[in-house]
């Protein structure tokens, strides 16, 4: 193991930082199993994933005591021309950050990340934390999550969604849609372009829904909602221990007039409760816009998610997100393009917007 850096800590509290190789990601994703703040985002495949779909280059550290490992940090560098230099604990992921099992750890891993940071000269170092870690750091407050738990019961779950979107889900079930769990990704691709096409953003390519369907098989799930015989909707979900999230879905425009959306998600709520999953992570989104309304009008409560920032060459945290209004021309030509041409223009832009 290449030793990144020893912390400089007092015994028996001392550990050294390291590189994770291929060797190590069984011991890492066992550490993320077990740490309480472990998401699926924090599981080492992710570094293989997105080196893989977008040819980011990973910087996964973890800190070591006696041979055991105490902290983990994903990181992985985005360098693109149009959007900057940054290193994300992590892209394409909505939470991230530091685990450790004690401040000693958590301190290496984070001075060993800011001076990576700055070996590669980046422009920022990015943590997506679910909470703060980093006293004095900037941060931005523009995600929000929602989580809840789910009921043994059924008819409990339904009764906690507000009676108009209660309504929503009943009209779904009368309109007799039905789901498929699909083993490959091409509807969830085409429903998926279309709804970003939709909302003037690039989608990534068909190949990273691809990985991560592979590389997370049997943690992840594609069920797509049919009307007669026509998908009107679709969503990958991750399973992690004994919750679920529902991240990346859509729906054609068919969708609004049968409920499809409101169906879709009870469904995936149903599914996991029905295999002993006992948290539904609605995931993250950005405030004021259409899918925080939509998770708050199914009675969630938003948790805002604090992403803070070591700057390095930037003098301010930066703002890629397509609620700038610099933005705004761009998103609405996207929008007038044929769905298939976004599928071809969207992906080259869309790596390095995770």
């Amino acid at each position: 193991m290449a030793c990144i850096e020893p912390a400089i800590a007092p015994e028996p509290l001392a550990c050294t930082v390291v590189r994770l190789e291929t060797r190590d990601r069984e011991r890492w994703n066992a550490f993320v199993q077990a740490h309480a703040d472990g998401t699926c985002f924090h599981l080492a495949e992710w570094e293989q994933v997105l080196g893989r779909a977008f040819g980011h280059r990973g910087h996964y550290l973890y800190a070591e005591r006696r041979r055991q490992v105490v902290g983990i940090l994903p990181l992985v560098e985005v360098k693109s021309v149009l959007f900057g230099h940054a290193l994300i604990s992590t892209p394409f992921c909505a939470y991230g950050g530091v685990l450790a099992n004690d401040e000693a750890a958590h301190r290496a891993l984070e001075r060993a990340a800011c001076e990576l940071a700055e070996r590669l000269d980046v422009d920022y170092l990015e943590m997506r934390n679910r909470r703060p870690q980093h006293s004095g750091w900037p941060s931005k407050d523009l995600y929000v999550t929602f989580r809840r738990s789910i009921d043994p019961e059924p008819e409990k779950n339904l009764s906690a969604i507000p009676r108009k979107q209660r309504a929503m889900v009943r009209k779904g079930i009368q309109r007799e849609l039905r789901i498929e769990i699909d083993q490959e990704v091409e509807r969830l691709y085409d429903i998926y372009s279309e709804s970003l096409r939709n909302l003037g953003t690039p989608v990534f390519s068909r190949h990273y829904m691809k990985l991560l369907r592979d590389t997370f098989a049997g943690q992840c799930e594609v069920l797509t909602v049919l009307s007669g015989d026509q998908p009107v909707a679709s969503v990958m979900s991750f399973y992690f221990r004994d919750e679920v999230l529902p991240y990346y879905g859509g729906s054609t425009a068919a969708a609004r007039s049968v409920a499809a959306n409101d169906f879709m998600y009870w469904q995936v709520m149903d599914r996991a409760r029905e295999q002993g999953v006992r948290t539904f992570d609605f995931g993250r989104s950005k405030r004021g816009t259409g899918s925080f309304d939509f998770k708050c009008h199914w009675g969630f409560e938003p948790q805002a998610l604090c992403y803070e920032y070591f700057l390095v060459r930037a003098r301010d945290v930066p703002n890629l997100s397509p609620t700038n209004p610099k933005y705004r021309r761009f998103i609405d030509l996207w929008r007038r393009l044929p769905v298939a041409v976004t599928q071809v223009a969207g992906p080259p832009l869309a790596r390095y917007l995770g």
